[in-house]
């Protein structure tokens, strides 16, 4: 089954993993912890492009990667 998998950094080290599948993800997209969701928010980045694209079948692999060089922060978006 094909998932989202959001991946947070705090410098090397990784804070936070978030797998959802996505047969469930736009439900799960309205419980998802608000603070990761800041860095697409920041960027212009639409959560529901993020959706969309996760729903094509055309698309695997690495989305998005945000570094946030001010706060040593690293936030990775990937279908799989």
């Amino acid at each position: 089954m094909k998932s989202v998998k959001i991946e947070v950094f705090e410098g090397e080290e990784r804070e936070a993993t978030i797998t959802i599948p996505v047969a469930v993800l736009r439900v799960a997209a309205k419980l998802f912890p608000r603070k990761y969701l800041s860095p697409l928010e920041n960027n212009d980045v639409s959560l529901s492009d993020i959706l969309d694209a996760a729903a094509s079948p055309e698309v695997d692999g690495r989305l998005i990667e945000f570094e946030d060089h001010r706060d040593n922060e690293r936030v990775v978006i990937s279908v799989c």
